[in-house]
Order: structure tokens, then sequence, then C-alpha cells
């Protein structure tokens, strides 16, 4: 004999996304085990005491491997303007579907 199915009127039909333990990396918003601080304005460039933001290890290492600490000071002092910044959008589609933890990046010289 099949089972019926019940009806439930109180219950969504999207699943909402779990609450997680992890801390998400604020550029690609992933969950991840460690985050590292990144000074949105480089302190090079005078951000020593400004604001920062927490970002997983391969999106910090590509942020400093393809923007220059001049560009970050003058472009990208909020983390919603350094999500806009084209040269990482592809970066970020990657690594957004990634379960990446560690990358290592070459710095420009």
């Amino acid at each position: 004999m099949p089972r019926r199915r019940t009806a439930h009127t109180n219950q969504s039909t999207e699943r909402e996304p779990r609450p997680s333990t992890e801390p998400q990396c604020q550029l690609c918003l992933r969950h991840v085990r460690h985050v590292t601080r990144h000074h949105l304005v480089p302190r090079e460039e005078g951000g020593r005491y400004g604001p920062v933001a927490d970002l997983c290890q391969p999106c910090h290492s590509t942020v400093h491997l393809l923007l220059s600490n001049r560009e970050l000071a003058r472009k990208y002092g909020t983390i919603e303007a350094l999500r806009e910044a084209e040269e990482l959008q592809k970066y970020l589609h990657w690594i957004r579907r990634s379960r990446v933890e560690h990358i290592s990046n070459r710095r420009r010289r």
C-alpha cells in the first residue's frame, strides 16, 4: 500500500541555509575554516587604522596578486567596491563554486 503524503502548510518550499559556525569570507561569501584580516586601504597607503575585512586566504592572496596597493587605496576602499572590481570577476565566479581552502599565488614584482 503506497504511503500518503501529508501537506504541511507551515513548511516553506525553499530550504533555508543552515547557520554555520565557520567564519565567512566577506569577498566570496563562502564559509571557510580560517579568515585573514585585509586592510581595505593598505597600511602603506595610510590605512593602518582604517576599516578591515575578513577574507579567506585564497581571496586575500588573489586580491594582492591582481591589484596594486595604490589601486586598492584609490578605487577599492569598501568591500562592495572590491566585489565589483573587474579584475576579480573571473576569479570570484570560480571560487564561489570551489571548496579550495588554500592557494599559493606568486606575487607580481
